[in-house]
């Protein structure tokens, strides 16, 4: 068999994913926040990218400019066009780009007595340790007892429970046993109640004992009982403790209002605000839809650039390539943004359409949607429509919701229309809130309840859609008194 060598041409198609596009899909799927730190870390990395001034700085500078333009002298027009026919571009024509673009962001739809309090932001949060320390500090103790005693704290978790053992503890500070469980018993008098336990069963008692309830039936419950009212065995527990059940339901009372995580209070989660990226007025009988641009930097091409290409002077190779690249990685920035403005407001435009029903009357009439149909109606592809509601929330007049919010899958009625899942979680959702919480509704109870509302769906959907709402089943809702 003899090996040769051939040249053939070949003609095909691919698609390539240029860098650009890369950009603008990753812009795409940003929040406004996330977009904002994009943005400023261009700008420190890109010289000819500039922010324009404050709006009342650009007014006062175009009013400048509008005065000295009348002291001076009328150019002919001839001259006019022959700077213009000599000007010279380097591969692109962005001077023009220049003199004409201008991105300026929207404008602020409410003053500062609407925002949010700073005090929030700028206040430190006392913590579980730091409380500790400071009633430790507060206690007369010898050194080998503060030397503990901060071990302790140390080991005490964000729930206020002691997660370590005393032998660590001793271990440690070079102490006895007995001696750390000492100054564990001091600390456990501490506020907040209940704090340093190392159980629920310890962490209880210690609460109940602050009450003065030392002794009573209700301490005999937590230490002997405390299973059986896990599981609501109160006729067991009555039995063992020969008394009435009716005692044991009072006791359970009394328990149920104990704290079972002390240092919740002293919590470092800090809430988190969300920040709408879209809003949605009424105006008369129409939805506005207006893209929040608060905090955007308004981006331009920075002047000092643009001076030196008009001059056509030779410039040094490298930094000419480095004006090009920097320049066109400016402009593709520029025009992504403008890109993923247009495509989430058209997106939020056509939500808009859709949940038009949801938004006059509420959650009941939220619609089923896919990406499909808000694809087919603004003529996208479905993943672009992905992208955009991803990270993405909608102020309304219902409320602020992520956008993934209003695509549900559909649930038929006995009208042979859809319903919108989150509908149907809210109807039980109505439903369990309105029950006998003596006598809670089974699943089967609830899907037949649903039914009557034109809403069939099976109980394993029930269950599915309980669970989603994190509402316990019937006999974890059921209350004894």
């Amino acid at each position: 068999m003899a090996i040769e060598m051939r040249q053939q041409m070949k003609l095909s198609q691919q698609l390539v994913m240029t860098p650009q596009l890369q950009q603008a899909i990753k812009l795409l799927q940003l929040s406004r926040l996330e977009l904002q730190d994009v943005v400023r870390q261009e700008l420190e990395e890109n010289p000819l990218l500039d922010e324009v001034p404050e709006l009342e700085e650009i007014k006062e500078t175009e009013q400048l400019e509008l005065s000295e333009k009348e002291v001076e002298p009328e150019v002919p027009a001839t001259e006019f066009q022959e700077v213009t026919a000599g000007e010279e571009t380097r591969e692109m024509d962005w001077e023009s780009y220049l003199d004409g673009y201008n991105y300026t962001a929207g404008e602020q739809y409410y003053d500062d007595e609407e925002r949010p309090s700073f005090e929030n932001l700028l206040t430190k949060k006392s913590t579980l340790v730091d409380h500790l320390m400071w009633q430790l500090s507060l206690t007369k103790l010898t050194d080998d007892e503060m030397k503990v005693g901060t071990e302790i704290i140390g080991n005490v978790d964000d729930d206020g429970y002691f997660r370590a053992s005393l032998a660590d503890v001793a271990f440690a500070c070079q102490v006895e046993e007995p001696f750390v469980e000492a100054v564990l018993k001091r600390i456990q008098e501490f506020d907040p109640s209940g704090v340093a336990a190392r159980d629920l069963r310890e962490c209880l008692l210690i609460q109940v004992k602050a009450l003065g309830m030392g002794g009573s039936l209700v301490e005999a419950v937590l230490t002997d009982h405390l299973k059986d009212l896990e599981s609501r065995k109160y006729k067991q527990a009555a039995r063992a403790l020969g008394v009435d059940v009716n005692d044991i339901l009072t006791a359970t009372r009394i328990i149920a209002n104990l704290d079972p995580n002390p240092g919740r209070m002293f919590g470092q989660d800090d809430v988190q605000y969300i920040s709408a990226d879209i809003f949605v007025y009424k105006i008369g009988e129409e939805y506005v839809v207006v893209l929040n641009d608060e905090g955007m930097p308004n981006l331009r091409i920075n002047p000092l650039y643009a001076g030196e290409g008009k001059t056509g002077a030779q410039a040094d190779p490298k930094a000419e390539e480095y004006i090009n690249d920097k320049m066109r990685s400016a402009m593709w920035l520029i025009k992504s943004i403008q890109q993923r403005q247009r495509t989430v407001y058209k997106v939020a435009k056509s939500l808009v359409k859709f949940q038009r029903d949801f938004l006059d009357r509420g959650i009941e009439y939220l619609k089923p949607l896919v990406l499909r149909d808000i694809a087919e109606d603004i003529g996208m592809h479905e993943s672009t429509i992905s992208r955009v509601t991803t990270n993405k929330y909608m102020q309304t007049p219902q409320g602020l919701y992520e956008l993934k919010y209003f695509f549900n899958s559909g649930i038929s009625t006995n009208e042979g229309d859809f319903i919108a899942s989150e509908s149907v979680k809210n109807k039980i959702k109505e439903i369990v809130d309105a029950e006998d919480q003596r006598k809670p509704y089974s699943d089967q109870r609830l899907a037949e309840l649903l039914s009557a509302h034109n809403i069939n769906i099976a109980q394993r959907t029930v269950t599915k859609y309980r669970e989603m709402l994190r509402i316990g089943s019937s006999s974890e809702r059921k209350k004894h008194f």
